[in-house]
This record gives structure tokens, C-alpha cells and sequence, in this order.
């Protein structure tokens, strides 16, 4: 497993190209923490976007959300670089040694023993209200297996990028999403994109046809931004906006091996009870749930055999 280090020149070469490329990071904005609030969370995953491609791509509403939060462009992913470990890394907190996923048809998983951070929350805190919408299949259904989201959460929807068109399908999952921040209350929600990875593949590079669907998601975002903003219970709210992804890929859009351009992925935590500015520390897609659950005010229980730990938070 990746261990935590000092950052590689390169890398912190790339993060400051990444960082640099952004509208500001927002690191004089004054910041004002308050205790009184109910923590919720947003993660965002958006799936195989490199950094520097996402750098260079006009993203508004990302940049908005750095400008807000703190952000990692040189936060590392495990390896193989495919999509069934990293999903499952970025949803319950462990590495493919532990969860046993190491590749895309799921065998060997134990997401019995290191469940999703969803399911965790109703194991331990049953009464806040989770939700998950997802265009790959594999993630949340499956006609042999355990789902990398299970079933024990409040709402699972799991549509078929396949079928509906990439595009369609995300744009179909954030609808899904808008309406359940607009009608209900959900404390914690998991909204996966993958038109981007999907487009890549089908071009076999990291094009024109890539970056437009980075500027699509990157839409999508703003949607979802504007739809827990509108809540009319905002202003009591404290949300933790989360957005990472599970791989980065090569320049012919391949990926699963264990190149920087493979296994370099963005982290970023916007919100009130976020920090701000670059990130320098190691950060790594196990993280990604650990810092959840802590915003929630969930314990992390040493049994629980997490490898992850929460960042970028500033209580």
C-alpha cells in the first residue's frame, strides 16, 4: 500500500501547475466556524480525471468550490489503477489488500468486513437519512456479489450508463440528487459521474472530447452546488463537499498501472468546516470516507482497521 511521504518534486510541481490553473484558492478568505450547525456531506466522484487535464479545463464551479475549500492536485490513488479497487477504496477507506477488490469484476471482495462509509452510518447512526445514485452497475448492483454500496443505506438508485449514454445517465443521476436535497433531507450522499473515463476510453485519448466531458461534469457539479444551497434549511447546515477520483490515465486513455499519470488523483473539501489552500501533506483516496465520517462526528473505531484518516478539515 501507498505510504504516507513528503511529495515528489514532480508532484508538488504538478499540484502547483494544477492549483495555479484554478481560479484563487481562496487561502486570505476569512473563515468562520460554527458549532451550532448539522454537518452533511456531498461527495462528488467524478471517475478517471487526471489533474493536470482538470487544470487546464475552464471548470467554474470546481474552481468556485477550491476557492472555498482545500485541494490536492497530487493525492494518489492504489494500485492496480482501475476503477472496482479504487471505487471501493474511495468508499470505505481501506486498500485493495483489505477489501480484496483488484480489478473490475469485484471477486474476492470483503465489503463485509470494511463496508462503504454509507453503510457505516446506518451501523452506527441509523437515524441520519443516506442516499447514493450510480451510472456503473458494478458499484451498486449485481446479480453474484456484494455491492461496493449496499443495500442496508436509506436510497440506493443504480442506473445504466451503458444503456441511457454516459452523458445522459450522470446528467439523470444529478437530477435524482437535486430532487432528493430539494424534497428531502439526507445527511449524507455519494453521486458518482462517469461520462468522462467512459469518453476517454471510446476516444483512447485525453482530447477534446475528454475535456468537454470534464467541462460537463464540472456542470453537474454547479447543479448540485446550487441545489444544497437552495435547501431552506441551508443556513443551519454545516456541508462538506467532497470531490475526488478513483484513477488517472495515460494519454491514450488507457489506464491501470503504476505511472504518476495513472495513480495521480485530485482531492478537494469545500465547505464551511474545511480548510483552505493547497494541500503538501500525502493525501490518499482512502481519506475520502475517513474525512466524511468525521465531519458527520462519527468515531473512528480503531476495529473498524481503517487506513485512511481525515484531512483537511478544521474541526
Amino acid at each position: 500500500m501507498p505510504e504516507r511521504q513528503t511529495p515528489s518534486n514532480a508532484l508538488i510541481a504538478l499540484a502547483l501547475l494544477a492549483t495555479a490553473c484554478f481560479a484563487g484558492c481562496g487561502q486570505g478568505t476569512e473563515q468562520v466556524t460554527r458549532t451550532d450547525l448539522t454537518p452533511k456531506v456531498l461527495l462528488i466522484g467524478i471517475d478517471g480525471v487526471r489533474p493536470d487535464v482538470l487544470a487546464a479545463v475552464e471548470t467554474p464551479h470546481i474552481d468556485a468550490l477550491i476557492a472555498n475549500g482545500i485541494f490536492s492536485g497530487q493525492a494518489r490513488t492504489g494500485y492496480p489503477s482501475v476503477s472496482g479497487p479504487g471505487w471501493s477504496s474511495m468508499l470505505n477507506g481501506v486498500w485493495p489488500d483489505k477489501h480484496g477488490v483488484t480489478g473490475n469484476n469485484f471477486e474476492n471482495d470483503r465489503f463485509e468486513t470494511y463496508p462503504d462509509f454509507l453503510t457505516r452510518i446506518e451501523q452506527i447512526r441509523p437515524e441520519l437519512e443516506t442516499f447514493a445514485v450510480m451510472d456503473w452497475t458494478p458499484l451498486g448492483a449485481s446479480e453474484d456479489q456484494r455491492h461496493t454500496v449496499s443495500d442496508d443505506i436509506d436510497t440506493k438508485i443504480v442506473l445504466d450508463g451503458y444503456e441511457h449514454g454516459w452523458a445522459e445517465a450522470d446528467s439523470m443521476s444529478v437530477q435524482l440528487t437535486v430532487g432528493a436535497l430539494t424534497a428531502g433531507n439526507p445527511d449524507a450522499l455519494f453521486v458518482y459521474l462517469g461520462n468522462p473515463d467512459e469518453t476517454s476510453h471510446h476516444f483512447a485519448s485525453i482530447g477534446d472530447e475528454y475535456r468537454e466531458a470534464i467541462r460537463l461534469a464540472d456542470h453537474h457539479v454547479g447543479l448540485l452546488v446550487a441545489a444544497v444551497k437552495a435547501r431552506a434549511t441551508y443556513d443551519d447546515e454545516d456541508w462538506l463537499i467532497l470531490s475526488s477520483t478513483d484513477h488517472g490515465r495515460t494519454t491514450d486513455g488507457d489506464h491501470g498501472g503504476d505511472t504518476p499519470e495513472e495513480r495521480t488523483i485530485y482531492y478537494l473539501a469545500s465547505g464551511l468546516s474545511a480548510g483552505r489552500g493547497l494541500l503538501t501533506d500525502s493525501t490518499f483516496i482512502v481519506d475520502i470516507p475517513v474525512t466524511a465520517l468525521a465531519h458527520l462526528g462519527l468515531e473512528i473505531d480503531p476495529a473498524w482497521d481503517l487506513d485512511g484518516r481525515a484531512v483537511g478539515l478544521v474541526r
